[in-house]
Parts: C-alpha cells; sequence; structure tokens
C-alpha cells in the first residue's frame, strides 16, 4: 500500500432499490465519509467546470437551463434510443467522476472511507484500486416492490430498470462483504455495525 494512502477505501454499490442509500447513512451516523458517485455526476458538469464545457461543445448550448446549468430532462430526451449520443455524453462525464472519487477517496483523512457507486460492476476495471467492495443484495421481487412504491412506475418498467444493470450475479462475484437486505431495520443495523468494525481492523492493519 502507497505511504500516501491515508484512508482505506470501500466501494458500495448494489442494484437499483436494493437498499444502497440506508447503508450509507448509517455508514455515515458511524462517522465515515461516503463519497456518492451521483454527485460526483453533478459535481463534474456544474456550471464553471470543463466538463460542462464539454457537454456544450459537443451537444449545444440548447442543453442549458435559465440558469447556465444543464438542463438534465433535455440530455435525457437528447440521449434517449440515441446509443452514439449517450456514449458521447458518458465519455465526458464517467472518466470525471472516476477522477473525483479517487482524489475525494486519496484525500480523505478518516480510517476508512466509502465510495458509493451503483454501476461499480459495469465499471470495475476501472476501481481495480480501491481495497474491498461492498454489495448490498435484496431479492428482485423486493427491488421491484421497492421500485413501483419509489417511483411510481408499472412492474414492467420496473423490470426493465433492473434487466439494464448488471445481473446480482455479476455484482456478488466481485464481493468481498454483502449486506442481505431484507427491510429490516435492526438487522441492517447489525450488518453495518459489524462491517464498521470489521473495516477499522483491516484499515489499521493496512497502514
Amino acid at each position: 500500500m502507497s505511504g500516501q494512502r491515508h484512508s482505506f477505501v470501500v466501494a458500495l454499490t448494489g442494484g437499483v432499490a436494493a437498499g444502497k442509500s440506508a447503508v450509507s447513512q448509517r455508514f455515515e451516523t458511524l462517522g465515515i465519509q461516503v463519497y456518492d458517485a451521483d454527485v460526483a455526476a453533478r459535481e463534474v458538469i456544474a456550471p464553471g467546470t470543463g466538463g460542462l464545457q464539454a457537454v456544450i461543445d459537443r451537444f449545444g448550448d440548447q442543453v442549458l437551463d435559465a440558469r447556465g446549468q444543464l438542463d438534465r430532462a433535455a440530455m435525457r430526451q437528447r440521449v434517449f434510443g440515441d446509443d452514439v449520443a449517450r456514449r458521447a455524453l458518458e465519455a465526458i462525464i464517467h472518466p470525471r467522476v472516476r477522477a473525483w472519487l479517487h482524489e475525494h477517496a486519496h484525500a480523505d483523512r478518516g480510517p476508512y472511507c466509502l465510495l458509493a457507486i451503483p454501476l461499480l460492476a459495469e465499471n470495475m476495471d476501472h476501481y481495480r484500486w480501491v481495497d474491498r467492495v461492498l454489495v448490498v443484495d435484496a431479492p428482485e421481487a423486493l427491488q421491484l416492490d421497492r421500485l413501483v412504491r419509489r417511483d411510481g412506475i408499472d412492474e414492467a418498467l420496473a423490470r426493465r430498470m433492473i434487466e439494464r444493470q448488471a445481473s446480482r450475479t455479476e455484482r456478488l462475484t466481485l464481493a468481498h462483504d454483502v449486506i442481505e437486505n431484507h427491510g429490516d431495520e435492526a438487522e441492517l443495523d447489525r450488518a453495518v455495525s459489524q462491517l464498521h468494525t470489521r473495516y477499522l481492523a483491516l484499515a489499521a492493519a493496512a497502514r
């Protein structure tokens, strides 16, 4: 391990509606910093960034709203069903998100930190530098039910959203640790507490 590394890095992932946020919040309550890829994706294309300028250069300034920010709804419409446009947008955002997460993880001064990366399984080659992978897993029937209720969508769309992601098997293959999230809050508290103890010990041993 590099002498410059100050924090042990755990990548947290899981399928859509598996309960990643609930797990992240519990680690944050224990004083652990969580760096979220979704937050990074907004930061790297905020007004004034090179990321936003790259989007404008590629797609034109009609993708901006009245405040000069990226109009996310317009952008979604622009890339929906257009694989070339979607890949072009991803080529701008994804490397910047990875750099943002890397920078924040290596600057972290806690005993360890978490990176919340929903699409980790799809992009694992870019995250070989993390120390450990934690997968939040939930039965597909529960994911479907949560998605339908959370997003107000029908089951067919919810199923398509799940199918578009890496499979449970692909995610679990990467996992060093798994939290089975069946919706029991006390069970989730216990699982996070046990992992916190384990990560503190691993981080201490890695120093």
